[in-house]
């Protein structure tokens, strides 16, 4: 199944789910399993604010209390004073302002704190700049009240021309940048936040991840439409066949007396579907397209719907959902077509579903594929694939074993299946049973000694349960059957990180991988991971861009958009607050 079974193989099988913040606030955070992101401690803290009643002289007695974050009076704060003459000084009378301000912001009048606070900062020295900026920033909370964006983000600006590290201004002038959709803006801003707050705040922090999403989203909507077909590497068409255990269109070709093809034991000239079969077979895949599109526009075509069907399938692999989801819809509805042809292509629309973040659509798609192909195990084991990543263990688990039950010899789906089951043995905490389940990829790995898959996703179980030097064995095994893919040295290299701590040899693999396949994805997004934790952020940012030019999809395009933002935007805050970085080497 499209780009499912390889998300199972990237993160699902590690059982995280990611937030796109947790990629890259922290400076010098070491590195962690599964992609190199780690979980950020959000630990909210409360100050102290100040409640005053104001007659017109100066008081000598506060009484502190605590706000809440859903407080009227967040954000209005107050600097505490005292001073027994009878005579107030201008500071002092700075303060009587800004003190009156505050009960009026607390009691929701907001243009009347706004008057108190213009007369704080008219009467305020202009050498005292931390009251200042104080009070700026507090007539900022007021406008923000009216919402008066702008004027609360010149205020927030001012405050932070007078102390440029002030992280409450910060947070509100992201907060007015956010509401007038200026999201580049806010997120530098609450990066800066985050990082000189230490990430006490969690407001802060879920702002970032929301605003990177929507920054990630908008740059992807952007981008997909402006780029191209992406065409994938020949080993990633390899393993999208092999999820299947019996795909209608891989069909086996031998030469005739005359080289022509001979296709289901009939010999026959070479014309538009069997020419794509022939460039099939000898990994030709840029000539598969229009030579079923040839299949398609002829006058007596034998193979319209196999030409249609094989066309929607490497639309699909070049990200061309619109017409793939097309083709597969006239093989789909046309009853006179092969059953094992419309299940075919009923499992791919679920999957470009799945792609297009629409999981009810495709587990109808599965349950139609069930109803029309109750014995093809194809059905079963994709729709185990989904289940997975749906977090539905106990389905998977069902489907995994309907699948194996009806194609015994197929060692993905077998392999599949141990995994739900250890999954499901983790969700309910059954010891026992993860046990078995382990014995179980055991004899997977026994029955099926050249299927790679089988050693990869036990290497990953292996590495869960922290048994680090039998996982890299087992993943060296999985590179013995597989070596040209790519993809398992960077998961071998991230296990270098997780085990060792080891950056260098993590890099060294994952490079590796890029070497073998310059269209490997996963290794340019992993590898800017770690280079952003490095404090590498541009060189992180360039690599995550490789990745974007590759994916096909806009959900996987809006997350490494997330990521180079996230990325650059620490560049520039870093550089512009001086933060030092982590040792390098």
């Amino acid at each position: 199944m499209f780009s499912v079974m390889a998300a199972a193989s990237r993160s699902g099988v590690d059982g995280h789910s990611w937030s796109k913040w947790q990629i890259a606030l922290v400076v010098g955070a070491p590195v962690a399993i599964g992609l190199g992101y780690w979980y950020l401690r959000n630990t909210g803290s409360s100050s102290d604010r100040q409640k005053c009643q104001l007659t017109g002289k100066k008081k000598t007695n506060v009484q502190s209390v605590q706000t809440t974050n859903n407080g009227a009076a967040r954000g209005a704060d107050d600097v505490n004073s005292s001073n027994t003459s009878q005579e107030a000084s201008p500071f002092d009378q700075s303060q009587d302002f800004k003190k009156e301000g505050n009960r009026y912001f607390k009691d929701g009048k907001y243009s009347d704190a706004i008057r108190c606070y213009n007369a704080a900062i008219d009467a305020c020295p202009k050498e005292k700049v931390y009251d200042l900026s104080t009070f700026y920033q507090n007539r900022a909370a007021a406008y923000e009240q009216l919402k008066d964006y702008e004027s609360s983000k010149d205020d927030c600006t001012k405050a932070l021309e007078l102390n440029p590290t002030y992280v409450k201004a910060l947070h509100r002038r992201a907060k007015a940048y956010e509401s007038t959709s200026d999201l580049k803006r806010c997120l530098e801003d609450v990066t800066a936040a985050c990082l000189l707050d230490h990430f006490q705040n969690q407001a802060a922090i879920a702002m970032a991840d929301r605003v990177l999403r929507e920054l990630g989203q908008q740059h992807a909507k952007d981008a997909m439409a402006k780029r191209g077909p992406v065409i994938p590497s020949k080993h990633f068409v390899k393993t999208y066949f092999s999820s299947f255990h019996s795909d209608p269109l891989s069909l086996p070709i031998s030469k005739g007396k005359e080289a022509d093809p001979v296709l289901n034991g009939e010999s026959e000239p070479k014309s538009g579907f069997l020419l794509a079969i022939e460039a099939f077979q000898a990994q030709r895949y840029d000539e598969i397209i229009p030579a079923c599109t040839e299949e398609i526009n002829a006058e007596n075509s034998k193979y319209k719907l196999e030409a249609l069907s094989l066309r929607a399938t490497f639309f699909l692999l070049r990200g061309e959902y619109k017409v793939a989801l097309a083709d597969l819809e006239k093989v789909i509805e046309n009853k006179d077509a092969n059953v094992e042809l419309r299940v075919n292509a009923l499992i791919k629309r679920a999957s470009l579903h799945m792609q297009m973040e629409d999981p009810p659509k495709a587990i109808e798609d599965f349950n139609r594929a069930a109803e029309l192909g109750p014995g093809i195990s194809d059905v079963y084991h994709h729709r185990g694939q989904v289940f997975l990543l749906m977090d539905k263990a106990a389905e998977a688990q069902a489907d995994f074993k309907k699948a194996v039950d009806l194609s015994p010899e197929f060692p993905i789906a077998y392999v599949q299946k141990c995994y739900a089951d250890y999954r499901y043995a983790c969700m309910e905490q059954n010891i026992e049973r993860a046990k078995k389940a382990i014995e179980e990829f055991e004899e997977a790995i026994r029955k099926f000694p050249k299927c790679s898959e089988c050693c990869t996703l036990y290497a990953q179980v292996l590495n869960e349960q922290q048994e680090y030097e039998k996982a890299d064995n087992y993943y060296k095994k999985a590179i013995e059957i597989d070596p040209e893919n790519a993809a398992l040295f960077v998961h071998r290299g991230l296990l270098q990180l997780n085990w060792k701590g080891d950056v260098d040899k993590a890099i060294y693999y994952i490079r590796k991988s890029l070497e073998m396949d310059d269209k490997c994805e996963f290794a340019y997004e992993t590898l800017g991971t770690i280079e952003v934790q490095r404090g590498n952020f541009l060189a992180g940012a360039e690599l995550f861009d490789k990745a974007i030019q590759l994916v096909k999809t806009d959900v996987e395009m809006s997350h490494l958009f997330s990521l180079k933002d996230a990325a650059k935007a620490q560049a520039v805050v870093v550089e512009k607050y001086k933060i030092p970085m982590p040792d390098k080497e």
